[in-house]
């Protein structure tokens, strides 16, 4: 089976074939004794009861003469074997497999967490998972299989070994035979599946993705009635896995096709150059024949899953090789100031961005966190990244924020900095490092409360009812039937939209960082709830002294901030 020479997939595997370097040799020892098992237990019981029922024709005297004990005891300890070392050589070779899977997974995790946001967050959640179980599994072929050669040489061997007896001309038969099995096979899964193998991996690929995308927007599909348009698609793409799955299975059947026409050509030539020999010879070597060439009967599978896998390696590679790097200098983020376009905000400051929606806010919330670069684009921004405007100093701010609430009158550009370095220049674990966020799409994850908290590092229980307190979620955690090891659900569907974002805020609350980043908090809430949340909010940051950078379009949680910077709309491409 072709493995790939280079490229991070191949060194992850070859890595993790030497740390399991002895499970594999066990495998590969038990797999050559299966092989040559198995042919010389079918060529050995063939003389035997070829010539038991010689000595049996030939008369009493004969059958007495004839030794049964030797005979019938070999293939007893020849089944014995190959049944014990059956089960040795699949053990040790899927628990190598799966071990080296359990490794390569989290590692390709880590670097899809690593990769640069415009590559990481490209992925939608059926891709990631595709590559993440679909695209592994494929692979493990490459360890699984590795004990299979050993299996089909020693069967080989064993072959030639027993029809050697009746003549040489047997021996170069079961050779040729071998060697035609070995190209044919490997000629027909190149023209007929060379295609097909990455095109099921693509395909169920696709599906998934579809899948993944229409469950979560199931309420929107029937609030609109387009299941049955959703489920037409899903069900286009079923169609077409399983339409290349039937050309698989066509393939396999000519493969399996040409492996039989060879198997008994061979049989019958070697049948035919041992009839000089003593017919229970020639049973042996006709028997042997066969099983040996049987031996490579997993050829046309493994040479089909070589596409599938070679074409998913391909996609691993393209997504591996980013490795996580260590946190960033931590004097960076010892009281860290913020520099916003022209704005320098020192530990503790507070600055809302306004805007009209699609101006950008958000990206800069992004770019603060390293999740999207500066030349970067996201539905409804332009590439040009000046993006913000000119302010009117003169103008009386609508929203009545604080009393000691100023404009800035100059026009500033985009670029961020953290204590003067420049964001792009950081390595983005260091500006992670120093921010907690609450995102606008409050995403969670299957758990229970406490799980969704815990994202936000190990706390003290009291902690949590402080976070939760502050986002006036503490009396409805207290209510629900197992407090804070409720299960939410899918993305905390159990939730409604505002505990969803007030959850998200707890969660960001507990993050012991220096700059507390907001993206529209209190979307949602009624005004009782948003003014609760506003001034505990106040509360706490006055009590810890957190910086905070805030998105919003509403009055109340903008009345928290002191410095304003406006986001201009981009300006149209062309």
């Amino acid at each position: 089976m072709k493995r790939p020479a280079g490229g991070p997939l191949a060194d992850l595997i070859r890595q993790q074939r030497r740390r399991h370097a002895d499970g594999l040799r066990l495998a590969a020892l038990s797999a050559a004794i299966v092989g040559a098992g198995s042919v010389l237990l079918l060529g050995l019981s063939g003389w035997f009861l070829t010539g038991a029922a010689i000595a049996g024709v030939a008369g009493l005297a004969a059958a007495q003469a004839f030794n049964v004990l030797l005979p019938s005891a070999g293939i007893r300890l020849l089944a014995i074997l190959r049944t014990a070392f059956r089960y040795l050589e699949r053990l040790s070779s899927h628990a190598a497999a799966l071990k080296a899977l359990a490794a390569i997974r989290p590692t390709l995790y880590a670097s899809l967490a690593a990769a640069p946001p415009a590559q990481a967050l490209a992925l939608s959640r059926g891709e990631a998972s595709a590559r993440l179980v679909q695209d592994v599994d494929a692979v493990e072929t490459r360890l699984i299989r590795l004990s299979a050669p050993w299996g089909a040489g020693a069967a080989v061997v064993a072959g030639l070994a027993m029809a050697a007896p009746t003549g040489w001309a047997s021996a170069v038969v079961v050779a040729l035979a071998v060697a035609a099995t070995v190209l044919g096979v490997r000629v027909l899964t190149r023209r007929l599946t060379a295609r097909t193998g990455p095109a099921i991996q693509q395909a169920a690929g696709d599906l998934k993705e579809a899948l993944a995308a229409y469950a979560a927007a199931a309420p929107e599909l029937r609030v609109y009635g387009v299941q049955g348009r959703a489920a037409a698609e899903i069900a286009a793409k079923g169609a077409r896995l399983d339409a290349l799955r039937r050309e698989a299975v066509a393939a396999g059947g000519w493969v399996m096709g040409l492996q039989g026409a060879i198997l008994g050509l061979a049989v019958a030539g070697v049948l035919a150059l041992a009839h000089e020999a003593a017919t229970p010879l020639a049973a042996m070597a006709g028997l042997a024949t066969a099983m040996a060439l049987e031996g490579l009967a997993g050829l046309g599978k493994a040479f089909e899953q070589a596409s599938g896998a070679d074409a998913a390696a391909e996609r691993l590679d393209a997504v591996l090789g980013h490795e996580p790097t260590a946190a960033g200098a931590q004097a960076l983020l010892d009281c860290p100031s913020l520099n916003v376009g022209d704005l320098i905000l020192e530990p503790g400051a507070r600055l809302v961005l306004t805007g009209p929606s699609g101006c950008g806010k958000t990206t800069v919330l992004e770019r603060l966190l390293g999740l999207r670069s500066l030349n970067s684009t996201h539905p409804g921004e332009s590439r040009d990244p000046s993006g913000i405007g000119p302010v009117d100093a003169e103008r009386n701010h609508p929203l009545g924020l604080g009393p000691g609430f100023r404009r800035e009158e100059r026009s500033v550009g985009v670029a961020l900095a953290l204590n003067g370095h420049a964001m792009e220049a950081l390595d983005p674990t260091t500006p992670r490092a120093a921010f907690a966020h609450a995102p606008q799409d409050a995403a969670m994850i299957a758990g229970t409360v406490r799980a969704n908290l815990a994202l936000a590092g190990p706390h003290a229980e009291e902690a949590v009812w402080d976070a939760l307190a502050d986002a006036a979620l503490e009396a409805r955690v207290r209510a629900l039937p197992q407090g804070l090891d409720t299960w939410i659900g899918e993305n905390g569907e159990r939730l409604s939209g505002g505990e969803r974002r007030r959850l998200s805020l707890a969660r960001a609350l507990l993050r012991d960082a220096p700059w507390l980043l907001l993206d529209e908090p209190t979307e949602g809430l009624d005004a009782a709830t948003e003014a609760l949340v506003v001034a505990r909010l106040d509360a706490r940051l006055k009590r810890t002294g957190q910086g905070l950078v805030l998105v919003s379009h509403r009055p109340a949680p903008r009345a928290l901030c002191d410095r304003e910077l406006p986001i201009a709309p981009p300006r149209a491409i062309g």
